[in-house]
């Protein structure tokens, strides 16, 4: 009898899926060393993502794909065709296509891409390098082929940048008109511990250099507030405040909630006791502050609240709302090789009272998600798809409170699509 039980084989300990993020890395941290840190901290690019994604125009589609070959992963290509869904509109089909060539698959921070267009610019040229030792970048953009030339800025740009975990701070210039516009932008961003603080010099009024630095409607200042490790298996909160331009106020604050919940699922194994969600909120209020419209109508002072919830590894449900119109979309995704994705919008517009929909395709092999399950404190804790979940215990209002390599900033055994997007602030 003894032996009987010695031979018999012990359950299968219970494991907890933990299903990819639908688009992550975002595709705008891929190019974000083109643009300014100001534009992207202070949950920027996160609020970004979360009003923006999958959120279609009222009566139209657009299609995206994103292929690199299997052979030569330091390549990619990215070709989108949008267009209004009524072909007796006046809008035209508009096509675009991005080829990138990236020297370390691992680091989207040195690269080179050509844009191609049916609309202005017909043809675009961007380069980027930058040095992790001593922390310093340089960028180009040149508009090669454009049907009009209206403005220096049509000519090229160019710019510096110096960046450590700390500080960023770099300049745009263009050599067109090196002498009259300089410099076309500059930046300085700081964080000191959870707090982030930023200036922005971007003029937009006034030609002489003099009076250009002393408009104040040509700076911006910015300051956060931020928890969280940037990895999408931790959760993250931020809360910013800006003076845009010394005439508008916006604050801001974004949410990213990880839980887990019980799934009782026929087509999972048994040991499969629970799954993973991720959860997004955000706002954003923007209020006018100078004399130059007294009256205190919807376009002086608005405000948008947005939610996404990710069920699982398939299905994503996001709405925003504000006082012009509210939205909803569905999205739904097939993890093959490459990914396929299908969105659905639903807009609402209050001015006119009509609701209208959109729908876009994705299909996508640049970003592959690669774990699916993981233990209770998020921790991967072998390479393969298979992660224990020991000691989970589901109980109302009890939950596993252990720290994790996830929560100390351990990100060497993680697969790199759950780690922070950079150590370059």
């Amino acid at each position: 009898m003894g032996n009987f039980w010695s031979w018999s084989k012990e359950p299968p300990p219970p494991m907890v899926l933990v299903p990819p993020l639908f688009d992550f890395p975002p595709l705008a941290a891929r190019t974000r060393m083109l643009e300014s840190p100001y534009n992207l901290l202070f949950g920027k690019l996160a609020l970004r993502c979360l009003f923006d994604d999958y959120f279609e125009v009222a009566k139209h589609f657009s299609t995206k794909l994103l292929l690199k070959p299997t052979d030569d992963p330091h390549v990619d290509l990215t070709a989108t065709v949008s267009g209004p869904l009524d072909s007796d509109a006046k809008e035209t089909i508009i096509g675009n296509a991005l080829f990138r060539l990236q020297s370390d698959i691992d680091d989207p921070h040195t690269f080179a891409d050509l844009f191609v267009s049916s609309s202005d610019p017909i043809l675009l040229m961007r380069a980027c390098a930058y040095y992790p030792k001593y922390g310093l970048g340089a960028f180009g953009i040149v508009p090669v082929l454009q049907k009009k030339r209206s403005s220096s800025e049509d000519y090229g740009i160019i710019g510096l940048r110096y960046g450590s975990s700390n500080i960023s701070l770099g300049a745009t210039l263009m050599p067109y008109s090196l002498r009259d516009e300089f410099p076309k932008s500059a930046w300085l961003v700081s964080k000191i511990g959870r707090l982030t603080v930023g200036v922005q010099f971007d003029p937009k009024f006034e030609k002489k250099e003099d009076a250009r630095y002393r408009n104040l409607k040509n700076w911006s200042y910015a300051i956060g507030y931020g928890l969280g490790t940037g990895s999408p298996l931790s959760p993250s909160f931020n809360f910013g405040l800006e003076l845009a331009q010394n005439s508008q106020f916006i604050a801001s604050f974004y949410q990213h909630v990880v839980v887990q919940r019980r799934v009782k699922n026929p087509l999972e194994d048994n040991e499969v006791v629970g799954i993973t969600n991720y959860i997004d909120f955000g706002f954003e209020l923007q209020t006018r502050i100078d004399d130059e419209k007294t009256s205190n109508n919807i376009h002086d002072s608005t405000f948008r609240v947005a939610a996404s919830w990710q069920a699982n590894k398939n299905i994503l449900v996001k709405a925003k709302a504000g006082p012009l119109g509210s939205s909803f979309c569905l999205a739904f995704k097939s993890w093959w090789k490459p990914s396929f994705t299908f969105s659905m919008s639903a807009i609402r517009d209050r001015t006119v009272g009509k609701t209208s929909y959109g729908f876009s395709v994705c299909v996508d092999n640049v970003r592959e998600a690669s774990y699916q399950r993981a233990d209770p404190n998020f921790v991967m804790l072998t390479p393969n798809k298979e992660h224990l979940a020991e000691g989970i215990h589901w109980k109302t209002g009890s939950r596993t409170l252990l720290q994790s390599n996830v929560d100390s900033g351990n990100f060497d055994g993680v697969p790199k699509e759950l780690r922070p997007l950079g150590r370059i602030l």
